[in-house]
């Protein structure tokens, strides 16, 4: 946690002579000691690596006070190479009367915004005036630094976009910075970075990381990327509304729980912009909102949330069953509840692949709303996700095209966002008509549309490409183990008999429980559960009753 008084604005006086430097500094802390930190440096090389260490962690500097002749680097020299970090910081040379022609030109070559010459007793008069008017003025400017985590990158950059989306799910304040811009420049100066390598990531300790993956983003701003034991009551595998469901419930009622997510809580139901129907909530809340809540209901009573591992696989080990992460290590518990849900089936069309993440995102990228000012945005799915955010996008957006491909909006999407959307006017439905092609240079700047019931083909200008477009479970980390249907869903419970029989390799004498899968004490919730209602009320209902059928298996 940064210290009250590292948020200080400083001060930092420069000067090789230890004597001046140290008389510098003495007056400084006098008079302005309560309100900033005063810091020296006998060198302009050790001053600039504080001051870069402060820029990264977006800790303010109000004013510099350079000696003018330093062996090695002048104070000229230094002001200059610390505008380039702090340009908003007031500059300040020392000079002896011999150098004020020195000084002069300074005022053209840096800015400066004044000379002192020195001595400059009594500071009553020749110091304390001139650094009141200065630090008035700094204070009075809008720009000041930012303390938390930044990431800088390219507009275009796959990665950067699944970066600022990863922070942004997991409710972790950040700020975007362009890389060919100037304050992205001078961040990635502050940190050594190659502007090549974006995005790069700052945290609020200043810490720099270069292409991070997901891991290593969680590990270096506080998610906790691995269990406290090697044991637990239940496993929870997926962090949407099924899965913090039965992690809220599961730890409620004493039993040791453990959720693992491989991205971020809250599942597609996290992405959306506006849940309007969930119980409770009349005024509607947003995905994040609803999953940060249940995140920080299950850790109240006592439930792990464990991020960034991806779970890819199943074993029954005896009265364990334990579940393997991508990374090669392993977790066990006497039940599992598979509460994965399901991802956006990907879009066949031509261009569509060389884009995603260019221009053509799957879901809400809610990152990228502010992006879309003044722009027309297209949106393909008819389900209530494309709704939610053709409505969200439309506050910004100049036209939200809206791709469908059936005849209307009834046979998929809710009534309430069927109303909301005809009272939307830059909001338009394209009905039979799907993408048929996508295309650009570094990134998606055209799209083709066919209506499907005329054959017409059609181009449009298209930076922005949203995907809805149904849905897909991923579950073959259960082959071999767990019984699915044709499409990849878990059965459960009645689907697993077959005329009243139980299914084959099933020991115990009673069938399955209702949300039982065919592996004893391994349990389903949500949308991956075959012919589950796709909606968060059922899904965080699941949850709930799949802990209590936990309950009886123990028992």
């Amino acid at each position: 946690m940064t210290s009250p008084a590292a948020t200080k604005p400083a001060i930092l006086s420069v000067d090789d002579d230890p004597g001046v430097s140290r008389a510098v500094v003495r007056d400084l802390r006098r008079r302005y000691g309560a309100e900033y930190r005063i810091l020296r440096a006998e060198s302009g090389a050790t001053a600039l690596d504080a001051l870069r260490e402060m820029k990264l962690r977006g800790q303010p500097v109000a004013v510099l006070i350079a000696d003018y002749r330093m062996p090695g680097m002048d104070g000229i020299e230094f002001l200059e190479q610390a505008m380039d970090l702090h340009p908003y910081a007031r500059r300040v040379l020392l000079t002896a009367y011999a150098d004020t022609s020195a000084a002069i030109d300074a005022i053209n070559v840096v800015d400066l915004d004044h000379y002192l010459l020195k001595p400059w007793d009594p500071p009553e008069e020749k110091l304390y005036p001139v650094l009141d008017g200065l630090l008035e003025a700094w204070r009075s400017s809008e720009q000041r630094p930012v303390t938390e985590t930044k990431v800088v990158g390219n507009r275009w950059s796959p990665r950067s976009s699944e970066v600022r989306e990863f922070l942004a799910r997991n409710q972790l304040p950040y700020r975007w910075y362009l890389a060919d811009e100037p304050e992205g420049a001078r961040l990635l100066e502050a940190a050594g970075a190659d502007p090549e390598r974006c995005p790069v990531v700052i945290t609020e300790a200043g810490r720099t990381l270069v292409q991070p993956s997901d891991g290593e983003l969680a590990q270096s701003v506080g998610l906790s990327t691995n269990p406290t034991g090697d044991f637990y009551d239940l496993i929870v595998v997926g962090g949407g509304p099924a899965g913090l469901g039965a992690a809220v419930y599961g730890a409620s009622e004493g039993l040791r729980t453990v959720l693992v997510e491989r991205t971020a809580t809250g599942g597609q139901a996290g992405q959306s912009s506006r849940i309007e129907n969930y119980l409770g909530f009349p005024d509607g809340v947003s995905g994040s909102q609803l999953a940060d809540r249940a995140r920080r209901q299950a850790a109240k009573f006592g439930a792990e949330v464990i991020t960034t591992r991806e779970v890819v696989g199943l074993e029954v080990n005896g009265s364990a069953r334990t579940v393997r992460f991508a990374d090669g290590g392993q977790l066990c518990a006497h039940t599992v509840i598979i509460a994965t849900g399901v991802d956006y089936r990907r879009h066949t069309a031509p261009g569509v692949d060389d884009f995603t993440g260019r221009g053509v995102y799957y879901g809400s990228a809610m990152t990228e709303a502010s992006e879309c000012s003044d722009h027309d945005v297209y949106i393909v799915g008819g389900a209530n996700s494309a709704g939610q955010a053709a409505v969200f996008l439309s506050r910004n957006a100049r036209t939200v095209h809206l791709v469908i491909r059936a005849d209307s909006l009834e046979k998929s999407m809710s009534h309430y966002l069927i109303q909301q959307i005809g009272q939307i006017s830059n909001i338009k439905v394209h009905t039979r008509t799907e993408v048929i092609s996508a295309d650009g240079d570094d990134h998606l700047q055209q799209i083709v549309l066919r209506n499907n019931e005329t054959g017409a083909e059609e181009k449009a200008v298209a930076e922005r490409l949203f995907l809805f477009i149904g849905a897909a479970p991923q579950t073959d980390w259960l082959d071999g183990v767990i019984k699915r249907d044709q499409a990849g869903y878990v059965l459960a419970g009645p689907d697993l008999l077959v005329d009243g029989a139980k299914p084959a390799g099933w020991e115990l004498p009673r069938p399955p429980h209702h949300l039982e899968t065919s592996v004893p004490g391994v349990f389903v919730a949500g949308d991956v559960h075959a012919d589950s209602a796709k909606r968060v009320a059922s899904a965080v209902g699941e949850g709930a009753m799949a802990v209590m059928l936990v309950h009886r298996y123990l028992a």
